[in-house]
C-alpha cells in the first residue's frame, strides 16, 4: 500500500499492509523541536537549524529525510498564521533558553527578563503587552492572562468573537497550493484549517489579539459553561455557521485530495475525571460538532479528527454520536483508559490515533526495553481489524531520551514486520 492507502484503510476500519504511522501532522502529533534535532544528530542527517513550525509548543519541522527514517505517512495542512497571529515565513535565528539555535518566523519578537523569561507578543508587536510567557527553565510558551474586569450582567457576544472571521481569497489561494503541493507527496494529507475552535483553552486567551475582550481568563472561560451557558452557545453558535461557511469555500479549491481534517483541539478531560458533566457536553457542545461534522461528511470523503486529552472514556460513546471518526491523543495512562478495554467498547466505530505508547511516564523516565514492550503491546491491541494510527499519547517533549524515541520507533518496525532501524 502506498501511505495515503494505508492510512484510508485504518481510517475506514479495514486492515492495512501495515500499522501507519504519524508524526507532525497536527499540532498535537508532533516532537518539540529539540527532539527532532537530537534525532537528526543520531541519525547522522544534514545539521542545519531546525525550524520552529508551531511556536507555542515549540514543536520543530520535520523534514523529509527524517520523516523516511520515521516512516511517516501524513502530511500537513497547516494554517498560514501560528497561534500568535504572525506568519510562518521570513526565517531567522533564534537562540533558545536551552541552548539551541533554531529558526522561528520573521515576526517571533520576544523579550527576556531579569530571570530569563521569555515573553511573546501578538502578532509579533512588542509595544503591546506579551500574550505568552516561557519560564527560563521551560521548553515552550504558557499564555498569559490578560483577561480585562468582567461585568457579568453585560456580556457582549462580539467581545468573544473578535478572532473568528471568513476566510479570505489570499488564505484560499493559500491552502490550495499547499493541498495540490502535499498531494503529490502520495501520503495522506491532514488538514488544520483553522476556524473550529468550540471552546480549545489553547484559543480562549486570544494569543493572536492586541486588546483580547470578553471572557479571556481560561478559569473564567470554564466558569462560564456553567454561570452563562446561553452565552456561550451564543458564541458556538456564531462560530459553527462561519466554520461551515469557511469550509463549503475550502472545500471549493482543494476537493477530494485531504484525507483527515482537524476539527479542534478542545479538551475534555483531567488526569482521573472530566472537565463537564456528560448533560453539558450533549447540550452545550454537541450540537454545534454534529453541524460541523455532519456537513463534512455529507459534502466531502474526508475524515473528522477529534482531540481531546485525558480521562474521556466516559464520553467516547458521545465524540462518536457527534461524527468524529478519529480520536486522538488517546492518553492510555488517564483513568479509565485502558487500551484492550478501549479497543474492545469503541474500536469499530472510531479510529484510535495515538495511544502508542505513554509519554507521561514510559516514553521519558522509561528503559529503551519498557518502551519497546509497551509499543508492541499497544500496537497489537489498537491495530486489531484496522482503526489504529500510530503516534505517541500527544506530543514528544524536549528532553525524551534519544534512545527510547529509537526503541519506539523500532518496535513499530518490529511489529509490521520491517528490519530495525540501520545507521551504518
Amino acid at each position: 500500500m502506498t501511505s495515503k492507502e494505508r492510512i484510508q484503510a485504518s481510517v475506514n476500519h479495514r486492515i492495512p499492509d501495515k500499522v501507519p504511522v504519524d508524526f507532525g501532522a497536527t499540532p498535537v502529533t508532533g516532537i518539540h523541536v529539540l527532539a527532532v534535532e537530537n534525532l537528526r544528530k543520531y541519525f547522522g542527517l544534514s545539521d542545519h537549524p531546525v525550524k520552529v513550525n508551531e511556536p507555542y509548543q515549540m514543536l520543530g519541522e520535520i523534514e523529509d529525510d527524517l520523516a523516511e527514517i520515521l516512516g511517516v505517512d501524513t502530511v500537513p495542512v497547516s494554517p498560514k498564521n501560528t497561534i500568535f497571529g504572525f506568519a510562518n515565513e521570513g526565517w531567522k535565528e533564534f537562540n533558545a533558553p536551552w541552548g539551541q539555535k533554531v529558526l522561528v518566523p520573521e515576526k517571533f519578537n520576544v523579550t527576556r527578563d531579569d530571570s530569563g523569561n521569555v515573553y511573546m507578543y501578538p502578532q509579533g508587536d512588542t509595544r503591546v503587552a506579551p500574550c505568552a510567557k516561557m519560564p527560563a527553565n521551560g521548553y515552550f510558551f504558557d499564555a498569559l492572562s490578560r483577561q480585562e474586569p468582567i461585568d457579568h450582567n453585560n456580556l457582549h457576544l462580539e467581545d468573544n468573537l473578535e478572532e473568528f472571521t471568513d476566510i479570505s481569497e489570499e488564505d484560499l489561494d493559500y491552502f490550495k497550493k499547499e493541498v495540490d503541493k502535499v498531494y503529490a507527496t502520495g501520503k495522506a494529507v491532514v488538514a488544520n484549517f483553522g476556524g473550529m475552535a468550540l471552546g480549545d483553552i489553547a484559543l480562549v486567551p486570544g494569543l493572536d489579539l492586541k486588546h483580547p475582550k470578553g471572557i479571556r481568563d481560561v478559569t473564567e472561560w470554564y466558569m462560564a459553561t456553567l454561570m452563562h451557558p446561553d452565552y456561550v452557545a451564543a458564541i458556538f453558535d456564531y462560530e459553527t455557521a462561519l466554520a461551515i461557511r469557511r469550509l463549503e469555500k475550502i472545500y471549493a479549491v482543494v476537493g477530494d485530495k485531504v484525507d483527515v481534517v482537524y476539527i479542534c483541539g478542545t479538551d475534555f478531560g483531567t488526569q482521573t475525571s472530566q472537565f463537564c458533566s456528560e448533560e453539558t457536553l450533549l447540550s452545550l457542545y454537541g450540537p454545534y460538532y454534529k453541524k460541523v461534522t455532519g456537513w463534512i461528511h455529507e459534502h466531502t470523503p474526508w475524515k473528522t479528527f477529534k482531540h481531546s486529552c485525558g480521562a474521556v472514556e466516559p464520553f467516547i460513546q458521545d465524540f462518536i454520536g457527534f461524527g468524529f471518526d478519529i480520536l486522538n491523543p488517546v492518553q492510555v495512562s488517564a483513568t479509565g483508559m485502558e487500551p484492550k478495554h478501549l479497543k474492545h467498547s469503541f474500536g469499530k466505530n472510531i479510529t484510535f490515533w495515538g495511544g502508542g505508547v505513554d509519554t507521561q511516564h514510559v516514553l521519558p523516565f522509561g528503559t529503551p526495553e519498557a518502551v519497546e514492550k509497551q509499543v508492541l503491546e499497544h500496537c497489537k491491541i489498537f491495530s486489531e481489524n484496522g482503526g489504529f494510527v500510530f503516534n505517541t499519547v500527544h506530543n514528544i517533549q524536549a528532553n525524551v531520551p534519544v534512545e527510547n524515541i529509537v526503541a519506539m520507533l523500532n518496535a513499530v518496525r518490529i511489529f509490521n514486520g520491517e528490519e530495525k532501524i540501520n545507521i551504518s
